[in-house]
């Protein structure tokens, strides 16, 4: 039995005849739990269209298939909506910032001719490139193949192409991270619908090369949750080698590791993971110094990026007037050497409090839980904040709280940001089609509602009987090697150090 599936020794908090009678609980066939049981915001709205589904309507056995490929298909569906809404910018026509008026912008198309894609240039060996290398190196693999068709076949549009092959393999990508968000929640795979259905995934999937660092990243944490940690150490590499954010799961899995006193096997999967990117990184570092770096210098030399909470706290007189600003932000947004080592600072308190959340929570939290809190505080404080980030946290927030209400508030708060955004694009282009303020309220929004998601999960780690995720596994679906650790009762306050 893997530990994706775990039988659950005792109730903590749930009544042990409820736990019985429970899907998966003992004694029983594992069936699934299904959202309008469960989720009030859920329940609600199905009223709209009949009611919750009834307790003679959840069948054990093959039901999770038909769940997951009624969930497949939505999120094959999302994607097509969100290629459909991208194509008026794929032929790289760009006219009259038809790209910020229609809300289709997208990296893939602009940079396949600032990273030289467009004139057959190897990304690192012939041209820098601004990302880490396994995304440079799936832009070439695209890119370079294209390049070569179109040489072949002139009147042939490059840019269609490379965005479209670009889409279709970042399209792939999406479907499965959605496969293994189902295989982590077998006994809850309504969950990986809120990832599958998501606004955010619609309207961001293809900014940029993202979806392929979250692929790596929740692989990983399958892998790990199977207890395999060499192989989740090896993908979580593969994921920072493609973006720097899936590092931070490593963090997490340290605390619980310190938690649960099983420090050396997070200490080793942070080990291998480190040795797997070093081999990654290591050849274009020694032959092409100067062109991997680029992604190094560029985030220390960058300004503070729009949306961040720095400008937000640089332009807040936008919104309430002139002379009402937060002091200090206007001088730290001038010197970004400052930002940095304050953003940084910033984090590292973070993570201190999320250390002392751990030692101080009556469970042990969940890997999901704290992986959201690390990445969403990181974002909280950074000096960029890319309207496409929010896919490094859709996934987490699946597996840290499937709750409807919460996740909808936020979502919405993303569709704002993500249309105000592009409105700002035109501001900055010289035509203005709302005042600044507009803007500053929109990225307030974010900040204010992924807080708001942040603020949920510290109650459930502090309040485990409110998890739902608890409520059908009891413990922690995502832990792997962590759940042979013996649980620290809640007034057992010396059980977190060996004994003398």
């Amino acid at each position: 039995m893997t530990t994706s599936d775990p039988v659950p020794p005792r109730s903590h908090g749930i009544d042990g005849r409820q736990r019985a009678n429970r899907p998966g609980g003992a004694g029983g066939v594992a069936q699934i739990d299904v959202p309008t049981r469960d989720d009030n915001f859920v329940r609600g709205v199905s009223e709209s269209i009949g009611g919750p589904l009834g307790v003679h309507a959840a069948r054990p056995g093959r039901r999770f298939w038909a769940v997951a490929r009624i969930v497949i298909a939505l999120t094959c569906f999302t994607l097509m909506l969100h290629w459909a809404e991208k194509s008026d910018c794929s032929n790289g026509d760009w006219v009259k910032l038809s790209q910020y008026r229609h809300a289709c912008y997208t990296d893939v198309v602009a940079l396949y001719d600032s990273e030289g894609l467009s004139h057959g240039k190897i990304p690192y060996v012939q041209s820098p490139v601004e990302y880490p290398v396994l995304t440079g190196a799936f832009m070439g693999l695209i890119g370079l193949p294209v390049h070569a068709y179109v040489d072949a076949n002139p009147g042939t549009n490059p840019y269609e192409w490379y965005y479209n092959l670009t889409a279709l393999a970042l399209g792939a990508c999406a479907v499965a991270s959605v496969l293994a968000l189902l295989l982590l929640r077998r006994r809850r795979p309504w969950d990986a619908a809120m990832f599958a259905a998501s606004p955010a995934l619609l309207l961001t999937a293809t900014v940029n090369w993202d979806l392929l660092a979250v692929v790596f990243a929740v692989f990983g944490l399958l892998a790990w949750s199977r207890r395999r940690p060499t192989l989740a150490a090896v993908l979580i590499a593969l994921g920072t080698a493609a973006k720097l954010w899936p590092a931070f799961l490593l963090i997490p899995l340290l605390l619980l590791g310190w938690r649960a006193r099983r420090l050396g096997d997070a200490i080793y999967t942070a080990g291998v993971a480190l040795l797997v990117w070093v081999v990654v990184n290591l050849p274009f570092m020694l032959l092409y110094p100067h062109n991997w770096s680029q992604f190094f210098r560029l985030n220390t030399t960058r300004a503070v990026d729009w949306g961040t909470s720095w400008y937000i706290g640089t332009n807040v007189p936008h919104v309430f007037g002139a002379g009402v600003g937060i002091p200090g932000f206007r001088w730290m947004s001038e010197h970004v050497n400052a930002v940095d080592i304050v953003s940084y600072l910033l984090f590292g308190l973070a993570v201190v409090a999320i250390a002392l959340l751990v030692h101080v929570a009556p469970r042990r939290p969940r890997l999901g839980q704290l992986a959201f809190l690390i990445v969403a505080a990181f974002l909280i404080f950074s000096k960029v904040w890319s309207q496409q980030y929010v896919l490094w946290l859709l996934p987490l927030a699946v597996l840290a709280r499937p709750r409807w209400g919460a996740f909808v508030a936020w979502q919405l708060a993303e569709v704002c940001y993500f249309f105000a955004f592009n409105g700002e694009l035109m501001r900055a282009s010289g035509k203005p089609i709302f005042p600044e303020a507009v803007f500053i309220i929109a990225a307030l929004l974010r900040l204010i509602t992924v807080c708001a998601m942040c603020g949920f999960i510290v109650r459930d780690i502090m309040r485990p009987e409110r998890d739902v995720v608890r409520q059908t596994y009891d413990e922690d679906p995502d832990g792997g090697v962590f759940n042979d650790a013996p649980e620290r009762e809640p007034d057992d306050e010396l059980a977190l150090y060996p004994s003398a």
